[in-house]
């Protein structure tokens, strides 16, 4: 039975964002937290005390994920400018760019081995993608509403999706195929994620739900009434043992899986909680919100090396593996709420609008041709609501005219015409330049899938044509056979 030796604790909080912060990701070795906000950057916050941070500028629109590749040599954002970016996390900055997608990219995540990437959209697909050469391999096409999440499983083989069409899709990436699909949602299906284990995915919804599915039987095994609001996201402790999550009702709670019960309630945000993410080795966890707070919080919960686990999983190679005491498996069917007993932790949060710590910004000259987008469009985007996040926000005026002027000393403002030199019909030339671009690139990217699917067929086609031949020629040399014994 996991026990609780002490409670989590506040240690930090880190003041850079201007806006909703809406992810986080730990790096593997735990010496960074990379965070997303809706002021369109990237923040990575060294954990060392007093170090600076780094904020990454590229993106022209809400990010909306960030996760750390498996070596921490690589950060993936992914954003509502329907493109991903592949950061550098150091003072260099460097990025690479590629359009994802035809609407907003929802998430992104790397496999295990770091090769691959997964992305989710409103396009209504599941997109994974080749790092290396950051090309498109293939697209995962069932669900009928935006998709708003999509994970890989530890080993690689299977991805899970959630989207607004309240359903939960388990895929196999080798025949890219669906071969489950989870419902019983009365909301959108808001994120989802595989244990540390691969047996079991874990969904949370805007109906105030969390629920864990067995993939092995297919089957619900756990499910939690603990949030008065929707829940925005959630993660497993790396031993399994522990899940927190965080909600619209400005509180995370922190679940024991083993005993199927609520033990933590956590405040310090004002407003929704939109990012939760566990450290690799469990010993931290970070939360982001409305509120554009980033709090990193310290656990001393039961731990075991994630590592040793999953090479512990990987050499159980047999399809239906019995259950062990690592996996959470089904006590009951029946629901968990909230009760009574359950600790409130209250922490005192300092004001985050000053300058600590020290916030040092690189990538601002790294802008390419792909990310130019027009004024007019960016505009309109900002001024709509966040229907993805489950609320509505709008920026204020004086950051709208600080974007249509740069500031100089002494308060005088320039345009941004005037301040680039760049005349506005060659800018409007260059803007549907890039959109013919986007086109191209999406049939491309759909000519590759059909390339791919005939290749597949033409190769089935040859190998029955070989068999044929084969069978062919034995029923041809038995005729021979029974030619001679006639003779």
């Amino acid at each position: 039975m996991a026990s609780v030796m002490e409670d989590p604790t506040l240690e930090r909080h880190f003041k850079g964002h201007k806006d909703v912060v809406s992810c986080a990701d730990f790096s593997p070795n735990n010496k960074q937290l990379a965070t997303g906000s809706c002021d369109k950057n990237l923040m990575i916050w060294n954990l060392t005390p007093k170090a600076r941070a780094f904020r990454f500028v590229g993106h022209t629109d809400i990010i909306t994920g960030v996760h750390f590749s498996p070596n921490g040599s690589l950060v993936a954002s992914s954003s509502r400018d329907q493109t991903v970016r592949l950061w550098t996390p150091s003072i260099k900055g460097e990025s690479t760019v590629f359009k994802a997608h035809t609407a907003s990219v929802r998430s992104v995540q790397f496999s295990s081995d770091g090769q691959r990437l997964v992305t989710a959209s409103d396009d209504k697909s599941v997109k994974v993608w080749g790092v290396e050469r950051k090309k498109f391999l293939y697209s995962l096409n069932r669900h009928t509403n935006w998709v708003r999440c999509a994970r890989f499983s530890p080993d690689g083989r299977l991805v899970a999706s959630c989207g607004d069409d309240r359903t939960v899709r388990l895929w196999d990436t080798s025949s890219r195929q669906c071969i489950n699909i989870f419902t019983d949602y009365g909301g959108s299906a808001t994120f989802v994620d595989f244990n540390s284990s691969g047996t079991c995915i874990a969904s949370s919804g805007a109906d105030n739900t969390l629920k864990i599915w067995d993939i092995r039987t297919n089957k619900l095994i756990q499910h939690y009434i603990v949030h008065s609001a929707g829940v925005n996201c959630f993660s497993f402790h790396p031993s399994g043992n522990y899940l927190i999550s965080g909600s619209s009702d400005s509180t995370m709670k922190i679940l024991d899986l083993l005993e199927g019960r609520l033990i933590y309630t956590l405040h310090g945000h004002k407003g929704p909680v939109l990012a939760v993410a566990f450290s690799r080795d469990g010993d931290l966890f970070a939360s982001g919100g409305a509120d554009s707070q980033v709090l990193m919080w310290k656990t001393n919960f039961d731990s075991l090396n994630y590592k040793v686990l999953l090479s512990r999983h990987r050499k159980r190679v047999t399809p239906d593996p019995p259950p062990h005491l690592m996996d959470i498996y089904p006590r009951s069917h029946h629901r968990h709420s909230a009760q009574n007993g359950t600790v409130e932790i209250h922490p005192i949060v300092a004001d985050t609008q000053s300058g600590d710590p020290q916030v040092v910004e690189v990538g601002r000259v790294l802008f390419s041709t792909a990310d130019v987008r027009s004024h007019d469009s960016a505009t309109s985007r900002r001024d709509q609501p966040i229907s993805s996040l489950g609320w509505t926000h709008t920026r204020p005026r004086e950051e709208e005219d600080e974007d249509q002027h740069e500031r100089l000393p002494g308060g005088m403002t320039t345009s941004r015409e005037e301040h680039s030199g760049i005349p506005t019909s060659l800018n409007s030339t260059l803007e549907n330049i890039v959109q013919q671009l986007d086109i191209l690139t999406q049939t491309v990217a759909v000519l590759e899938e059909r390339l791919t699917l005939t290749e597949d067929k033409l190769r089935t086609c040859l190998d029955n044509q070989v068999l044929l031949l084969q069978q062919t020629q034995q029923i041809d040399g038995s005729d021979q056979e029974a030619e001679g014994q006639s003779l």
